[in-house]
């Protein structure tokens, strides 16, 4: 079966019983949904909602743009590349463009969508949109009050070096790296 269109007819599809609200966040909301499996029991699903987030692949004179920060979940500092989420009603694209400002201090004068990924499919709902640009001219950084970040401009050789060592490791940065590795052996993402 090729989208979602008939997803209910699929012989794999869970039908739900129940949604039960158990957290409502800033960012996220967790339910419990009662399901009924294809084999007729029932099993419950913990589901985390959030609105989907944007990310960046800017590249700025064969360099591509990361920022360092502080990661509470992991109790680390990462390299990342640009992100954030997706405000009430926002277009991918332009919330590409905004945290690319702001966060780097870099406006894109243009972009373009590379491709939509879920992050963790099994438990939450949130799907990344990564772009890419290179035709950077300089802007203005402005960051949240609580974003603590600084940005630098790493090679291909440094990223990869990042992974060894574990400074990069979340999948938008991974994925954006993979890609740029693509991008500088074929010319083509």
């Amino acid at each position: 079966m090729s989208a979602n269109k008939d997803i209910a007819s699929h012989p794999f599809y869970e039908r739900t019983l129940e949604s039960k609200p158990i957290f409502e966040g800033r960012i996220i909301s967790l339910q419990v949904d009662t399901v009924s499996l294809p084999n007729g029991e029932t099993a419950t699903r913990e589901i985390v909602r959030h609105p989907g987030a944007v990310a960046v692949v800017a590249l700025l004179d064969g360099k591509m743009l990361v920022v360092e920060q502080f990661r509470k979940p992991l109790e680390k500092v990462q390299v990342e590349i640009p992100a954030g989420k997706l405000d009430a009603g926002e277009e991918p694209e332009a919330a590409a463009l905004r945290e690319l400002e702001e966060e780097t201090g870099y406006r894109a004068r243009s972009i373009r969508h590379l491709h939509s990924f879920s992050t963790s499919p099994g438990f939450a709902e949130e799907v990344v949109h990564l772009y890419v640009t290179d035709d950077l001219e300089p802007g203005q950084a402005h960051l949240d009050d609580e974003e603590f970040l600084t940005c630098e401009a790493i090679t291909l050789e440094q990223a990869q070096a990042y992974i060894a060592e574990g400074r990069i490791c979340d999948a938008k940065t991974l994925l954006a790296v993979y890609a740029w590795r693509m991008y500088a052996l074929t010319g083509a993402f």
